[in-house]
């Protein structure tokens, strides 16, 4: 017998292998599951909540969510507010300053429409101080126009309360009623909001006499 096979087991089977009652045989795997992947078992909540307490805690919460969620809202809202504030006191900042200016403008317009251009026309001198008052005229509306004061245009318009207020009525000269026929004083708006309603004429209705105004009546001149 070699050295090799006096160091090989003596319970090999027929194919080398260790015989299944050998002591060295690996164990069999078993199918059981161990016990701590097992399912934990459920333990109802009334073995150490009482039913009504456990009712009460969950009215509690649903309470306390309903707040926490109310609050955010209100937050958020606020948050919106101060933010449209803060845009609304940027767009209107100048609200005073332009309203300031706007005599400056009427006047400006009367010095132009004071003179005719007839009269202009015979003296240069008077002409090129009615081309520097206009001048400035423009310049002033164009100023204004660029932080977002506009004119109101009202001639030929329809009478709207909301941009304008009626000073007189005249003969509708073919006109429907309540159409501007005459702008005393120009009107201005900052932003789209109002800021100085256009002082206007309008056509009269021949039918009634009577046109809209702002105020629910009119303000009839001889």
């Amino acid at each position: 017998m070699t050295k090799a096979e006096q160091n090989q087991p003596e319970n090999l089977n027929e194919d080398g292998n260790v015989a299944p009652n050998d002591p060295l045989a690996p164990e069999p795997e078993t199918a059981e599951v161990a016990e701590d992947q097992a399912e934990p078992e459920t333990i109802p909540v009334g073995d150490f909540v009482d039913p009504a307490e456990f009712e009460t805690l969950k009215a509690e919460n649903a309470a306390l969510k309903d707040q926490a969620l109310r609050a955010m809202a209100e937050a958020e809202n606020a948050r919106r507010r101060a933010q449209k504030d803060r845009e609304d006191a940027s767009k209107f900042a100048i609200n005073s300053f332009a309203r300031d200016l706007l005599p400056v403008a009427d006047n400006l317009r009367r010095a132009l429409d004071s003179v005719s251009q007839e009269i202009a026309g015979l003296d240069p001198k008077v002409q090129s101080l009615l081309d520097g008052v206009e001048a400035t005229e423009r310049e002033l509306l164009r100023g204004l126009e660029r932080h977002g004061v506009k004119k109101i245009e009202a001639i030929g318009k329809t009478f709207d309360p909301n941009l304008h207020e009626v000073m007189f009525e005249m003969p509708a000269g073919g006109q429907p009623a309540g159409t501007v026929m005459q702008v005393v004083e120009n009107g201005y708006t900052l932003q789209g909001r109002i800021l100085r309603p256009a002082r206007v004429g309008v056509a009269a209705d021949e039918g009634q006499g009577s046109a809209p105004s702002a105020g629910g009546s009119v303000d009839t001149q001889a």
